[in-house]
């Protein structure tokens, strides 16, 4: 009772470990985004800025061509003088359209509608000297098409002329206050980013003392705890092992039962719907199947018993893509027990065709002979065994699964940013204002380090691409991320165009070994340039990691399995087994690291 509450403790400090983790990525997160969202704004802001001083910097030019060319086309005359009046109407044309889209707003431009007073104000007094050189113009090109005399031509030349200089100036007032209201927006645009970089600051160091340093106290309890547990484990199994060879004599003869039984090969063909597409002739003797029974389900053919049919039924939808093995005890349609040795192995027969073959061995004699065995030794004997190694397997399985999670915790680097972090704090002495101006610089790029190494702890999480649209896209978008994230030149190459989807299961091996071999070349080998190369033939699809790093001698970190590099290129070897892969690992110290993944493809 005590241990079961011990345990339930335990497993509520994990689920408030994981909340308090969530909280604290989802705020950085959160700010981040903000401050994205906030600078962006201001930016898109200053970009319609530019183009609008532009533009009107642009009407002083077009104000001063209308004058040139009017003074031109009344001074000079010549056979070109109708291009030239032509050419003053496209001006004017474009003088008006573009004062209009400055003072009311233009979509298509990307300009403002809304200005503020001092500009509205200014518009206002320069529309009638606007308005003036424009109807002044447009009457001096219908004089000159009614050719009229120069006289009157004269007097609205002297009427452009006037207000001219007076346009200009006005126009000047009008892009100083563009230029002044640009500079208040980058002003307002660096006071916000200094916000946002002392609120981040802020949230990280309460995250540090409300969060990270409570849970590193916890995880230093939870460690001791699993030590002690270890060393109660390796008693147990040293007990449970001395017990064992008392039962040494009697397990020999259900030994050579099994090894006789086994050699009895019963099999079956099956779809993922349960309905049989073939079945063996032993298979089918031993459960009485003929062509009568052809319509019906494999669960209805192997059992009579409805509830065992449901359970069978819900294995075969549960497990169609990993395969199960395991025994299981049926009912024949002479109510006889049978047990079987059942193992179920998915088969990809085509694309996205697949099958269940069914091998199992007739257990039922060993199972009777296993009973009486069971039967002739001591109950008390066999049930503290039995508990004995339940409880020791329990133990080992439950240290290794909090050993893999908190080394993959501490593999993140946060927890030494962070340590840095505190000291670095500490030691800030507020009296020596120039070191302590150092020393804050310094927190700034650790605190961005940190936020880096979130984001990429964030990243190494299951990507959608892998479900989505299969091995190579995720390939490709995991090399993206890390060059970005990073910073070094990590680069992917589909050299034969693979394009084939394959088993869930194996796509996320492969994507993991990938991400695992970039991940050593990025912290390990020191390298600046990372390549992932993916072929393929007809039988077999090969993955080729090469990087300029510092190399290392692989026969020396094969010895030391005990260390960090030795555990992982352990981890990697039988990672890759699961999928009937291979991995080569070539190293030369100095001259950089290659290594190749071999997977074989079914078809």
């Amino acid at each position: 009772m005590k241990k079961s509450n011990q345990e339930a403790a335990e497993k509520i400090t994990f689920k408030n470990l994981r909340r308090l983790y969530f909280f604290a990525l989802l705020t950085i997160a959160l700010t981040i985004i903000i401050s994205q969202f906030l600078v962006q704004y201001n930016l898109n802001q200053q970009l319609s800025d530019s183009k609008i001083i532009n533009f009107s910097g642009k009407q002083r030019m077009l104000s001063q061509k209308i004058v040139k060319e009017v003074l031109i086309l009344h001074y000079v005359s010549d056979s070109a003088t109708a291009k030239k009046t032509s050419h003053l109407k496209e001006i004017l044309q474009l003088w008006k359209k573009n004062q209009n889209a400055l003072e009311n707003g233009s979509d298509s431009l990307a300009f403002p509608k809304e200005k503020s007073e001092t500009l509205n104000k200014l518009y206002l007094e320069i529309n009638p000297i606007f308005n003036k050189i424009a109807q002044t113009t447009d009457s001096f090109l219908l004089n000159l098409k009614q050719k009229k005399q120069s006289s009157e031509n004269q007097k609205l030349v002297q009427i452009i002329l006037e207000n001219e200089g007076i346009f200009l100036s006005k126009m000047n007032q009008i892009v100083t206050q563009y230029d002044l209201e640009a500079h208040e927006k980058v002003t307002e645009q660096r006071r916000i980013e200094y916000w946002i970089f002392g609120f981040t600051l802020l949230v990280l160091l309460l995250e540090f003392f409300f969060i990270f340093k409570p849970t590193n106290k916890k995880i230093e309890k939870l460690i001791a705890k699993l030590l002690s547990s270890e060393k109660k484990a390796l008693k147990l199994a040293y007990d449970t092992e001395i017990i064992s060879e008392i039962k040494e004599n009697s397990v020999k003869e259900l030994k050579s039962l099994n090894y006789a039984m086994e050699n009895t090969l019963l099999y079956c063909r099956i779809a993922p719907d349960g309905s049989i597409i073939h079945i063996g002739e032993k298979f089918a003797k031993l459960l009485n199947y003929t062509k009568f029974s052809s319509n019906k389900k494999f669960s209805e053919v192997l059992t009579t018993d409805e509830k065992e049919q449901i359970n069978f039924d819900r294995l075969i939808f549960e497990k169609q893509r990993s395969g199960w093995q395991g025994e299981m005890k049926i009912l024949s349609k002479e109510n006889h027990e049978i047990w079987l040795d059942l193992s179920m192995v998915p088969v990809m027969i085509k694309k996205d065709e697949l099958e269940l073959l069914i091998v199992c061995f007739n257990i039922t004699e060993r199972k009777r002979a296993q009973r009486e065995v069971e039967r002739l030794n001591l109950e008390n004997t066999t049930e503290k065994i039995n508990q004995q190694k339940i409880i020791s397997s329990k133990i080992v399985e439950n240290q290794e699964n909090e050993q893999n999670r908190i080394a993959k915790e501490i593999h993140d680097g946060i927890g030494q940013m962070l340590t840095g972090l505190k000291f670095s704090l500490e030691s800030i002495n507020l009296d020596d204002r120039e070191k302590s101006e150092q020393k804050i610089e310094y927190l700034k790029k650790l605190s961005l380090d940190i936020i880096k190494g979130v984001r990429t702890a964030t990243f190494n999480l299951m990507p959608p691409e892998l479900s989505d649209h299969g091995i190579v896209s995720s390939l490709a978008k995991l090399t993206q991320e890390l060059s970005k994230l990073t910073g070094k030149e990590i680069l992917f190459y589909n050299k034969t165009d693979f394009a084939q989807r394959l088993d869930s299961l194996i796509e996320i091996n492969i994507y993991r070994l990938t991400q695992e071999a970039i991940n050593n070349a990025i912290k390990y080998a020191e390298s600046s340039h990372i390549i992932v190369g993916l072929s393929h033939s007809e039988t077999l699809l090969s993955i080729i990691v090469d990087d300029n790093g510092k190399g290392f001698d692989i026969n020396s970190v094969d010895k030391k399995r005990n260390s960090e590099s030795g555990m992982g290129l352990l981890f990697m070897k039988e990672r890759i087994q699961y999928i009937n892969g291979r991995v080569f690992i070539n190293s030369i110290p100095g001259e950089g690291t290659r290594i190749t993944f071999n997977i074989p493809i079914l078809k």
